[in-house]
Parts: structure tokens; C-alpha cells; sequence
């Protein structure tokens, strides 16, 4: 029978610290600290930079001193710290040295993550700390330990920090499963959330805690944030779209000026290499001072970089999401966001970097790139002073991961399945797992399911002496090596002819180019020379210019929350309200836009949906704008090409961004569908969408993630990296015998559940159409391309054109444009 814990102190040692740093704690953090040590879990959302790891951390330390035992040396392990980001592990470290320094010095911290040196590792394999900062991907390795529940078993309090980055996605049913692990060698196991950017805090909450007795603390605080809008000089000249917001570069150098330093966010890596090589071209002396931090940059380079903002070295830093969560860089005085954040929780996450200290202000900045992004900045601030945040879901039922986690527990000690089914079942995700789906799960690890049986590699687990085990060295090696669910291209080391590493890039960037060819990396031009071991060798370019990297996933979608506020001011626009008030001169900057957009059609509003028409010699052009993000679009583009091909045969090409979406065809469109509203039936959507898409190359693409996280690919060994083509080949492979011989088979399923749940966000997709239904069709005939068109043609030129063409040919479009709205 367990013995029951003594009863919890006040808070007293935590006071005493805080006082001791001439600090007063705030309500919520000593709410948090009680409800740690009287064993309760629970989700802290506070305003970013106002001590929300202080409330944790003491709180577990409090926890910790209440639950201790007397003993020699340093206590086993007893805190995990989990963060997502390998920046925010450092960050996190450093602060919680001090406050173990002085309330509990007997206690010891370590950090282990992909970045941790071998040596240090191998010290903790032998003792772990009593605190560990970790992420999702090491915890599940030390869950692969033989001696796993002896290692883990003393641990009482896990901190799940940033909680909104993991929530969403397969990292976050990671964390959930290997939480109902610990929970098994420790029923007492505290469990506690971070976050300062989610909607839906109580499902947070409980996806995280599960059954625990749990309490939501809301950090409300005093705490000023300042959104604004880096406004272009000429409004009436700047751009309708089709750029990366060049012209916005003097302006922003004005800035980074002013302030002592500053962070320049970018969405993607490609911009950010970008806009690095456009403060550097017009500041030369700032080379030192600015610097670029994203995360295919070598580790060396990365925390040299954190490093500098930390010390106040650093000018400005252009960085992408690898720095926008949790770190804590004192100096920083502004944020700078370059083009629309696409979501208000990013906006609000990114705007924490700047005053990350109770009672600074926060500002960011953001800067447009093109003029429907001056509306969307306006729309940003008014969402983010409504507190219309984001929700997050997490995945349900991924079988992928939960492969990989029965390998997992294998390799730890084993397993018996009724127990493990049962703690499976405490991971929200699992929730509903039937024992006919764990079944399967165990059938396909044990003997290769259906189709795999007679390859004994697929054997990955056995039952010995009762237990369910991984009997093969070689099959508990390879497990090792590719535990996780990040999923992304093949990549390859960029090194120097000379020698050191630079970095990390897709292969499939590399492999279209030749020796000889220039690209920009890491901020500097280099010259491709040739590829060898899986690694990419380049020497420093003599040429200025290069190709700048794609990076695949690099486009995020528009938020639900920040689409239907930009609409809202539309409407507003439409009604002739440039400006609602003083607060919101991006209005005002975008009149002239809006203005000609009014004249050459009309602007979308809650209540209408705009439909333009224009014919070219390209063919008949229709362009729709529901303004419900570009992977809805995408879906939504398909599926009224479909049905309108359906009443008669036609051609049709697609392009799509967050605001609408263009159907070009061949031959004229009869609208009439369009006009009654007749394809805007979400009847039989599931199988129409199926049938409007090559839903089978989408579920295959898929199936090629699905298919490396539940080990059924192997990516290789170090130094010894299998290439993207031998992975897809191999994904396919096994697509195609399941598809053939294993119908039935879970993961071709789930594959198809990701494409419509993912890629096309079919809850999105049906909700969209039900709202187009409820909405007055506005169809107008255009003689010029509106402004609104005009970044949908764009995104179609983009394909054929340089980008001088593509300049040249938008001016001459907005040029014809405007004088027809002036007639």
C-alpha cells in the first residue's frame, strides 16, 4: 500500500527567493504553486514574459522538497521539462540554474536533446539529472531504455512547455503517450501546460492532463502590447500583390535604426534568406550586427546567434518560428513581422519576444507586403484586442504513432498487452481506441500484418517469457535512430570545400542543381560543387546573386479568426468607412486599392460572395473569393472544377491563395450552378472531393509520412542517409502492396483520413460551404482584372515567368486596370 504524501508547505521558500531578487509574485504564480504541491496538474495561459516558468518551476521544486526523501548525493531524476524548440531547451536551462542554486543546491539540471554533445549524454546514461529539459523526441528514446521505468519511475512533475506548438500535431501525441507511461510507474505524476496563445483552453487542458484533478490559471496581468503598421510611403503605388515586400526594405532599415535591437520575423526560410541579403545590401557596415537564424542553420551558427541577442551584440536578427517561442532575449526592443502572420496566436507569440519581462511593454511591427496585407494588419489588431485567438485539436487516433510507441515500450522493459491498452487508452488521442485497432497495432508490429508476414524484418516484436519484447539488435537500432514524428525531405549537410559545416538543406533543392550554380545559405551566396557522402560541397560564390532554397511546408494557411475579421473590415470598406478610427491608418493607406477594387467590381462582405468573370486570351476567367484559407481553396477550386464539368465537359486550371481562388478554362462557363448556388451543396462533399482530386497521389504523398513514423521505412544511418527517391520508392512500394493485398489495412486509411482532415481541411471545407449557400452571390463582369484577381494571376505566372517578366507584365496589368477605373 503507498505510503501517503506528507502534508504540502506554504509557500514560503518560493517568496523568500523572489524577495531575495527584489521581485513580488504575482496572484497567478503563487495559484500554481499551490496547486503543485497539493499534487493537483493543471494549464497556466499567461501573457508572454510574465513569469509563467517561474511558476512552474518553483512550483515543482516546492513539490519536489515536500515529496523528498532522505538520501545521499544528488536525487534521481524527478522534473521533465519538455519544450519543442531546441533554442527554447537552452533558454529554459539557463533560467532554472538559478533558482535550484540557491532553494535546493543537492539537486543537479541537464539539458538532452539532438543538440546535447555525445560526452554529455553519455554522463547522463550513467545518472540522469534531477531536472532534465528535454523535448518529445528524446523523452520517447529514454523511454526505449532497458531499465526505463527505473531510470523514469522517481519522476513526479512534468512541464509541457509552449503547449499550443505540440497540441496540434503527432510531437503532441507523443508527449501524451509517453505522460501515460510515466503515469504508470508514478499514479501521482503532476502534469502542467504553458501557453500564452490558445483559444479552447479547456480542451487544452484536459488533452494534456487526461482524468487528472486539474486547475486552469490564467496569468491576467497588466501588460502593455502595441500592434502597428510599418505604412509604405506611396500607398497609391504600392504593390496589389505578386511580391516579398522589397520595397518595404528601406523603411525597415529605417527602423532597425531606431531601435537597439530588433527581430525581423519572416514566415518561411526562404524569405528570411531573402531579407537578410536586403539588409546587408543596403547597410554593408551592419555585416557582424545583423545576423539570420532559422532552423536548417548548423548549431554552431544558431546559438552564436542567440547568444548575441542575449549579450545585446546583435543589430537585428531576421529569423524565422526557430525563434518566436518562449526565449527569453532581455535586449530586444522591437519586433518587426514581415508580411500578414496569418494567425492572431503567431502575431501575439511573436510580439512576446520584444519586452519579455513583467511590466515592458511588447511591440511588433508589421510590414506588409503587398496591399490586401495593410487590411490584414488592420484586421490582426482588431482580433488580438478581442482575444479571438486560435483553437487548437489534437490528432485523433493516430495509428502511425502508436506503432511506433508499441516498438517503443518494447524496447523499455516490455509490455503485456491488456495493461498497455488500458494506459494507451489514458492518452487523449486514444481515448476511443477500440481493442480491435490496438489489435491490429500489436498484430502489425508483431508479424508484419497481413502482407508482411513472411518478412521476417517486419517482426519487430515478440512475446518472451510473457512480456512483448524486441528480440533483434539490429530492428531496436534502427527504432532508435528514427524515433519522432518530424517528418520532412530527405536533407543534406552543406559543407565547405575548406571544411565546416554550414547547415542543412532539402536534397530534392540540391539535386536540381549543377556544379557551378550559385545559391543563397545561411546569408551568403555559395557555389554548388558537388554532392558526396549525402552532403552538399560549396565554396563562397564570386557572384552577388543566387537561387534562394524552397523549403517544403513553407506556406501556412490564413486563420479562420483573422480571415473573418479581414472580411469584416471590408465590409466596413464597402460601406465607404475607409477608416473606423484613428487606430487604423492601414485603412486609410489601402484606399486607393480598395477604391479601384470598388469601381472595377465590388468587395466581399459576411454577407455576399463575389464572383468575377473576365475573359482574356487565355481563356474565361473566374475568379471567387471566400476568403477561408489556401488549403480550403485548394479543395474548394477542385471540387467546383469537378461540378461544373460534370453539366458540361470543360478544361480547367486552378491557382489559389488565402483570399480566393481562379478557375480558368478553355471554353465559356455556364454560371448559372454558380448564380443558384446548386455546387455549393455540401451533399455527397466527401465523394465528390475524392472524385475532383487525384485523392490517390495525395494519400500516397501522405503515406510516405505515415509510413517512416511507424517504422516501416528506414531513413538510414549516420553519414549514411537514404535518398528521397529510395524513400518514396520504398513508401510506394508499400502503399501499393497494402493497396493490392491488405485492403484493410489501418495506415492506408489513416492516409486517407490526413489528406482530407490535413490537406484539405474537409471540417473547414464543409463549414465553408455551408456558409457560400447562406450567402447573396455579387457576379461581376469585369473589363480589367481587379486588384483582387490580381495576385491569383500571380501565383499562375509564377510558374512560366522570371521575375523580371512577372514585374513587367503586373505593371502593365495595374496600369490598364487603373485607367479603366478612372473612365
Amino acid at each position: 500500500m503507498r505510503e501517503p504524501p506528507p502534508p504540502a508547505p506554504d509557500d514560503e521558500p518560493a517568496r523568500r527567493w523572489f524577495a531575495s531578487r527584489g521581485w513580488q509574485p504575482f496572484d497567478f504564480q503563487r495559484e500554481v504553486w499551490a496547486a503543485m504541491v497539493a499534487g493537483r496538474s493543471g494549464l497556466l495561459h499567461a501573457t508572454t514574459g510574465s513569469g509563467k516558468t517561474y511558476a512552474v518551476a518553483l512550483g515543482a521544486l516546492q513539490r519536489g522538497l515536500a515529496l523528498a526523501q532522505p538520501a545521499r548525493g544528488a536525487p534521481p531524476l524527478q522534473v521533465l521539462w519538455l519544450t519543442p524548440m531546441r533554442a527554447l531547451a537552452a533558454d529554459t536551462t539557463r533560467a532554472l540554474t538559478m533558482p535550484l542554486a540557491d532553494l535546493a543546491p543537492e539537486w543537479t539540471l541537464g539539458q538532452r536533446s539532438g543538440d546535447t554533445p555525445a560526452a554529455e549524454r553519455a554522463r547522463q546514461d550513467k545518472r540522469f539529472p534531477t531536472v532534465l529539459v528535454t523535448t518529445p523526441e528524446s523523452l520517447s528514446l529514454m523511454l526505449t531504455r532497458e531499465n526505463a521505468a527505473q531510470d523514469l519511475g522517481a519522476v513526479h512533475t512534468v512541464v509541457v512547455d509552449e503547449w499550443h506548438e505540440l497540441m496540434g500535431n503527432k510531437r503532441g501525441v507523443q508527449v501524451q503517450l509517453a505522460i501515460a507511461r510515466l503515469a504508470r510507474w508514478n499514479p501521482d505524476l503532476v502534469v502542467w501546460g504553458l501557453s500564452a496563445t490558445l483559444g479552447n483552453l479547456d480542451e487544452a487542458m484536459r488533452v494534456l492532463v487526461g482524468a487528472r484533478e486539474a486547475t486552469l490559471v490564467q496569468g491576467r496581468i497588466d501588460k502593455t502590447l502595441v500592434i502597428d503598421t510599418l505604412l509604405p510611403a506611396n500607398p497609391g503605388r504600392f504593390s496589389w500583390g505578386g511580391h516579398l515586400g522589397a520595397q518595404m526594405q528601406l523603411p525597415v532599415v529605417a527602423e532597425i535604426e531606431r531601435s537597439s535591437t530588433t527581430l525581423v520575423f519572416t514566415n518561411t526560410r526562404s524569405q528570411a534568406e531573402i531579407w537578410y541579403q536586403l539588409l546587408i545590401q543596403e547597410r554593408p557596415e551592419w555585416a557582424g550586427l545583423v545576423a539570420l537564424h532559422h532552423g536548417s542553420l548548423d548549431k554552431e551558427v544558431r546559438e552564436w546567434v542567440e547568444l548575441g541577442l542575449k549579450e545585446g551584440r546583435l543589430k537585428a536578427v531576421v529569423a524565422t518560428s526557430s525563434l518566436d517561442l518562449g526565449v527569453d532575449f532581455l535586449p530586444v526592443e522591437r519586433v518587426l513581422q514581415i508580411g500578414s502572420p496569418k494567425g492572431i496566436a503567431r502575431l501575439l507569440q511573436r510580439a512576446g519576444r520584444s519586452g519579455h519581462a513583467p511590466g515592458r511593454p511588447s511591440r511588433v511591427t508589421i510590414v506588409p507586403t503587398n496591399t490586401l496585407e495593410l487590411v490584414e494588419a488592420a484586421a490582426a489588431r482588431r482580433a488580438a484586442k478581442a482575444g479571438r485567438i486560435e483553437q487548437r485539436a489534437s490528432p485523433d487516433k493516430p495509428l502511425d504513432v502508436l506503432v511506433q510507441h508499441l516498438v517503443t515500450v518494447a524496447l523499455g522493459g516490455g509490455f503485456e498487452p491488456e495493461s498497455l491498452y488500458a494506459e494507451v487508452r489514458g492518452a487523449h488521442a486514444f481515448r476511443e481506441l477500440t481493442r480491435a485497432e490496438f489489435q491490429w497495432a500489436l498484430d502489425f508490429v508483431e508479424k508484419g500484418g497481413a502482407s508482411l508476414a513472411v518478412y521476417p524484418e517486419y517482426h519487430r516484436v515478440a512475446l518472451v517469457d510473457g512480456l512483448y519484447r524486441v528480440p533483434d539488435r539490429g530492428i531496436a537500432k534502427r527504432h532508435r535512430l528514427q524515433v519522432g514524428t518530424i517528418v520532412g525531405d530527405a536533407s543534406m549537410q552543406v559543407k565547405y570545400l575548406s571544411g565546416g559545416k554550414i547547415g542543412t538543406i532539402e536534397e530534392s533543392f540540391i539535386a536540381r542543381l549543377r556544379p557551378g550554380d550559385c545559391f543563397v545559405f545561411a546569408g551568403r551566396v555559395l557555389e554548388f560543387i558537388r554532392t558526396q557522402d549525402m552532403a552538399a560541397y560549396v565554396k563562397k560564390a564570386t557572384k552577388s546573386r543566387g537561387i534562394v532554397p524552397s523549403w517544403a511546408g513553407g506556406r501556412m494557411p490564413l486563420s479562420t479568426e483573422l480571415a473573418d475579421a479581414v472580411v469584416e473590415l471590408l465590409a466596413e470598406a464597402a460601406q465607404g468607412d475607409w477608416v473606423r478610427d484613428a487606430d487604423e491608418p492601414e485603412m486609410q493607406a489601402a484606399a486607393p486599392m480598395l477604391a479601384t477594387q470598388m469601381k472595377l467590381s465590388r468587395l466581399p462582405t459576411p454577407r455576399t460572395l463575389l464572383i468575377e468573370r473576365y475573359r482574356s486570351r487565355e481563356g474565361e476567367h473566374l475568379y471567387l473569393y471566400p476568403f477561408a484559407g489556401r488549403n480550403v481553396h485548394l479543395g474548394l477550386a477542385s471540387l467546383l472544377a469537378w461540378r461544373l464539368a460534370k453539366h458540361a465537359p470543360n478544361t480547367f486550371s486552378m491557382s489559389v491563395n488565402d483570399h480566393g481562388f481562379e478557375l480558368l478554362s478553355a471554353e465559356p462557363v455556364d454560371v448559372a450552378s454558380l448564380l443558384d448556388q446548386q455546387v455549393f451543396s455540401a451533399e455527397h462533399l466527401l465523394e465528390d472531393v475524392l472524385a475532383s482530386l487525384n485523392s490517390g497521389e495525395l494519400a500516397q504523398r501522405r503515406f510516405r509520412e505515415i509510413a517512416r513514423v511507424s517504422g516501416l521505412i528506414f531513413t538510414g544511418y549516420p553519414g549514411a542517409a537514404k535518398s528521397t527517391r529510395q524513400l518514396q520508392a520504398s513508401s510506394g512500394l508499400f502503399y501499393e502492396v497494402f493497396r493490392k493485398y491488405d485492403a484493410g489495412n489501418l495506415l492506408l486509411t489513416q492516409a486517407q483520413a490526413e489528406v482530407l482532415s490535413q490537406e484539405l481541411d474537409i471540417l473547414r471545407l464543409a463549414a465553408t460551404l455551408k456558409r457560400l449557400s447562406a450567402r447573396r452571390i455579387e457576379f461581376v463582369e469585369l473589363k480589367a482584372p481587379s486588384p483582387f484577381s490580381l495576385p491569383l494571376m500571380v501565383e499562375r505566372f509564377r510558374e512560366k515567368l522570371s521575375n523580371e517578366k512577372l514585374a513587367d507584365r503586373l505593371e502593365r496589368i495595374v496600369r490598364d486596370a487603373e485607367r479603366m477605373a478612372d473612365r
